[in-house]
């Protein structure tokens, strides 16, 4: 359904000193998401996620230069296309809850997403599913809670029938039913045979529901693996920073990693983990590793077997 080649997005701003500098917050990132199927992409703050969902929808500011290869069903996403199937063929649930109209009620954003069906009628179901009362419909986004909000930017999605649908941070300010009952719904989505991409931070959640994880750091792909290498201790991971991400969890060893994750204007040379990587060598430091397919996922690292 979706596949992404070589992904770089660049910034152009101006310095203190008024000169043009080039920042580099994804670079020569590959991912692939296939119909029925949800890939779950995980990372911390400041790694690339949010930008890689602008980057398919073509909403990135206008000083942002993209190269590489993002295709949608076998086709190039242009420009031009990806204007004219935006919240039809592909629909986005949004990091921040500002996306809501301020001046439009909230039953009317979620009924102008429709495109097959009874408008109302969907826009009741959707409302159902998440415990919103009918009046809600009528009140403006300033009316929500933030939990509100979250729920009704979902259904807004939801109901677009589009065939790829990327959740950028959708359960922040949900209750635990509240979460669950959207990551079940992703789950039915996929199995009617949409491509649903997860973007989040929280790996633990994203396990209750992802076909695949595809971890993030500093702006590429380190690694794609199946949700059931994380397991035990980790040792069917790949990427040395896949098994510290996971042994760092509460429910693991909650073990710390040392050093932190590299601004995008100061990556390394080689492999952008290297720095706080206990296995690195001197060609990890002088060259960028490619990915390569192991074990049924895909690492960017010399050293994993």
């Amino acid at each position: 359904m979706l596949e992404i080649s070589r992904l770089t997005i660049r910034f152009n701003r101006l310095d203190r000193r008024m000169r043009q500098v080039h920042t580099e917050t994804v670079h020569n990132l590959h991912l692939s998401v296939a119909a029925q199927e949800i890939l779950a992409v995980v990372g911390s703050s400041g790694s690339g996620k949010s930008l890689l969902a602008h980057a398919i929808l073509g909403i990135l500011p206008s000083n942002a230069q993209v190269t590489g290869s993002i295709q949608f069903k076998g086709e190039e996403l242009t420009p031009d296309r990806q204007r004219r199937i935006r919240g039809k063929e592909i629909a986005l649930i949004p990091q921040s809850v500002a996306y809501l109209n301020p001046l439009i009620r909230v039953g009317e954003q979620v009924q102008q997403s429709v495109r097959q069906g009874d408008p109302v009628a969907l826009r009741r179901k959707a409302f159902n599913k998440y415990n919103l009362a009918d009046y809600v419909a009528k009140w403006f986004p300033f009316q929500l809670s933030g939990g509100m909000a979250r729920k009704i930017l979902v259904s807004t999605a939801t109901v677009s029938g589009a065939r790829l649908l990327i959740a950028d941070e959708p359960t922040p300010g949900l209750d635990t039913q509240a979460m669950t009952e959207t990551l079940s719904r992703f789950r039915q989505l996929a199995e009617s045979g949409c491509a649903v991409m997860l973007i989040t931070h929280d790996i633990e959640a994203a396990l209750t529901v992802a076909d695949r994880i595809a971890v993030l750091y500093a702006g590429t792909v380190v690694e794609t693996a199946l949700r059931s290498d994380f397991t035990a201790n980790g040792e069917k991971l790949r990427h040395p920073y896949t098994k510290a991400l996971w042994n760092a969890l509460p429910s693991q060893q909650f073990a710390a990693i040392p050093g932190s994750q590299p601004l995008p204007d100061a990556l390394p040379k080689g492999c952008v983990f290297a720095p706080r990587c206990l296995s690195a060598t001197n060609e990890c430091v002088e060259s960028p590793p490619e990915p390569r397919p192991l074990r049924n996922g895909e690492v960017r690292c010399l050293h994993a077997t």
